[in-house]
This record gives C-alpha cells, sequence and structure tokens, in this order.
C-alpha cells in the first residue's frame, strides 16, 4: 500500500462501513470474511439479480464453484508481460530473481499445498527463458543502436507536467490542443521544421502529458524526511 500504516489506516477506515453494513444485512449472510479492504462475502439472493455465476475472477484469483464447493486458482492475463529486469541494468545482484523468487514463494506453499499442480509455475520460467533469450540472440552492436535509438526519442519529445485533478481537461484535450495550435497548426509549418534563433531545427515531436498525484495521507502523517519534521530533540534538552 506504500506506507507501513496504510494497512491501519485501511482497516479502521473501512470498519466504520463495515459495522453498518453487517449489522443492516447480518440476516442474509451466511460467510462474511475480509482481510485489509478485501472482503468475500455469500449471501441471500434478493431481488432481481442476474444469474449466479459459477466462475469469477479478480486480480490474480479464480474463484469458482464446483460440486457446491469453492475452489480458487491462480489467474494470470493472458498479456502478462513478466516485466523482469533484464541483465544490464543497474540494480544490486539480489534484486534481479526478485520476481521470481516471489512468485515461486508464493504459488509453492499455497497452491500446492491445496492440490494443485506445479505447471501453474510454467509460464513464469518460460517467460523468463524467452527474455533471455531474446535478449542474448543480440549483439552488442544492436543492443547500442537501441540504446541510441531510444536517447534519439527521447530528445524529441517534451513533458508538461500537472497535478491530477478529476475536474481538469483529460490529457486528449491537451494532446488536441497540442496537435492543432503548436506541433502541426493549420496554417503554419510543423513544429518538429521549425528553427529558433541559432537557425537550429526545434526538433520535438511529440508531447508527454505526465500527471503527478496530489498529497497523500503517507505525505501527511509519515514523513521520511526526519530534518522536515519540526523542532530536533536536542533543542527540548537543558
Amino acid at each position: 500500500m506504500g506506507t507501513p500504516p496504510a494497512p491501519a489506516w485501511a482497516i479502521l477506515y473501512y470498519a466504520l462501513h463495515e459495522n453498518d453494513l453487517v449489522q443492516c444485512w447480518q440476516q442474509n449472510l451466511f460467510f462474511y470474511k475480509r482481510f485489509i479492504d478485501d472482503v468475500i462475502v455469500v449471501r441471500a439472493l434478493l431481488g432481481n439479480v442476474k444469474p449466479l455465476q459459477k466462475r469469477s475472477t479478480s486480480f490474480d484469483l479464480t474463484i469458482s464453484i464446483i460440486n457446491n464447493k469453492i475452489e480458487t486458482d491462480l489467474y494470470e492475463k493472458e498479456l502478462n508481460l513478466y516485466l523482469y529486469i533484464p541483465p544490464h541494468s543497474s540494480h544490486p545482484r539480489g534484486v534481479f530473481t526478485g520476481l521470481i523468487s516471489g512468485q515461486v514463494l508464493r504459488i509453492k506453499p499455497r497452491l500446492l499445498a491445496r492440490g494443485h499442480i506445479p505447471c501453474n509455475l510454467n509460464p513464469l520460467f518460460k517467460r523468463a527463458e524467452e527474455n533471455a533469450q531474446e535478449y542474448l540472440a543480440k549483439s552488442p552492436a544492436e543492443h547500442e543502436e537501441a540504446r541510441k535509438l531510444k536517447q534519439a526519442e527521447a530528445q524529441q519529445q517534451i513533458y508538461f507536467h500537472l497535478q491530477y485533478h478529476p475536474e481538469d481537461p483529460p490529457s486528449r484535450e491537451v494532446q488536441k490542443l497540442w496537435r492543432d495550435y503548436v506541433s502541426h497548426p493549420a496554417d503554419d509549418l510543423p513544429l518538429i521544421e521549425k528553427r529558433n534563433v541559432m537557425g537550429e531545427k526545434v526538433g520535438i515531436r511529440k508531447l508527454i502529458v505526465a500527471y503527478s498525484r496530489p498529497p497523500n495521507l503517507r505525505n501527511r502523517f509519515s514523513v521520511r524526511d526526519i530534518h522536515s519534521r519540526g523542532r530536533n530533540v536536542s533543542t527540548f534538552i537543558r
């Protein structure tokens, strides 16, 4: 959740609603369990409701009703990219296998202990092997060319930083204004072809609207910078 106190805050926040919810619907609740902000409920059907689904997927979990029993299984998206850290990245050595180790530790004791077969681990290692083969198949010159191409593309783009607010115009409107009046105006040259006062091409092709989030509870109550917490301890000691 981003900060150590966040689970406790979520528990307290949701408990206020949970007390009223459970008390109001307790006669129709056959099963109710919550872990922080994740809830699983078995309740009676009331009024006009959709037919009961025998299978539901949420995040990385599939819940099924088979022979009047609830069964769970691991769910992986078809477009899961398994974004491992590449071997040439400047990270500590122990970080490179973090995703793989974390997945194995998550899958092995939980799923295998419930009777699932080890094939759930196959996509994880298969994707890792494909990534390694793809990287090793390229020559150093190809890696250097890809790096230079990425740097060249970065030099042709500028960033427009905004603090996100739901009532602000969406990024597509900002991009439309950029295209209509800056990058490709109807009565002028495209921005990429214009020259500055030094006679050099502007070279800007793309605008990226970069949003930053407003301060959250972590920023308000869990200050990381020790010098911004107020007076030093030594000032209270005579």
